[in-house]
């Protein structure tokens, strides 16, 4: 039975651990990224077929979709790639910081999937089932101050899950949607701080968050379920973090006797 899987934004971070995960459990990879050095590098420490694309460009998104057919096909599609900038409030946003949210969140998102939805069809014709897992975030289900852009985009990519669920009603693909909280990444705080290494590291201090393997045991776990099991939305926090409002900061303890 064919298992092979296309994971996008799969460089660095939880994309990089997903591939990681899924190559232990003895599926075929495809790894995706635009950084071709890092690429090269996952490809060979897993067996991972690499591919450079961005996915806002549709062009190589397409060229994406003709390759995946042509070296062996998919039955699963991990949406991971994505990204924030800024922490700026609506007033005082930059635009072109909430352009490129929605491009690679939202519209690269739509494009990886329309493009490769041709593919995973022919993979459930011959595995029996295919699945798409978006992986959106917490701030796709609560806004906050300063989370404007990103909270807009997540949201969104939380919406267009559900349509594709509704548009995929009776056929044998599942579409899920994986929302972590907390967690640190190598680039992901980085990047939306622009750099800022010091202000990057104040959202971990005193609490436990959770790690990109975290997230890909999870994530990979839920390609592992029967295929007639959809888990329509799984929120994954550390036990820390109650909300997107509340994280415990210091040990944790029992309280009362």
């Amino acid at each position: 039975m064919l298992r092979r899987v296309v994971v996008t934004g799969a460089s660095s971070g939880i994309g990089a651990a997903t591939v990681r995960r899924f190559a232990e459990l003895g599926w075929q990879t495809v790894a995706v990224a635009r950084r071709e050095d890092r690429l090269r590098a996952l490809a060979a420490e897993t067996g991972a077929h690499p591919i450079v694309c961005d996915v806002t460009d549709e062009t190589q998104v397409a060229r994406l979709a003709a390759e995946v057919a042509e070296t062996g096909g998919a039955t699963g599609l991990v949406n991971n790639a994505g990204g924030a900038l800024g922490t700026e409030s609506v007033e005082h946003a930059v635009n072109d910081d909430w352009r490129r949210m929605f491009e690679v969140n939202v519209i690269g998102l739509r494009t990886v999937t329309a493009a490769l939805l041709p593919v995973l069809r022919d993979g459930a014709r011959r595995s029996g089932s295919a699945s798409i897992l978006n992986l959106t975030s917490t701030a796709g289900h609560d806004a906050y101050p300063g989370g404007g852009g990103y909270n807009a985009a997540k949201y969104a990519a939380h919406a267009v899950t559900n349509v594709l669920r509704l548009e995929l009603a009776g056929e044998p693909i599942r579409v899920m949607e994986l929302a972590p909280g907390l967690v640190h990444t190598e680039e992901f705080t980085l990047n939306r701080l622009r750099g800022d290494a010091a202000a990057a590291a104040k959202p971990y201090v005193d609490v436990e968050p959770l790690q990109a393997d975290d997230v890909a045991r999870v994530l990979v776990g839920a390609f592992e379920q029967p295929p007639h099991v959809n888990q329509d939305l799984i929120v994954l926090r550390p036990v820390a973090q109650s909300s997107v409002f509340h994280t415990h900061r210091g040990p944790l303890t029992p309280k009362g006797q």
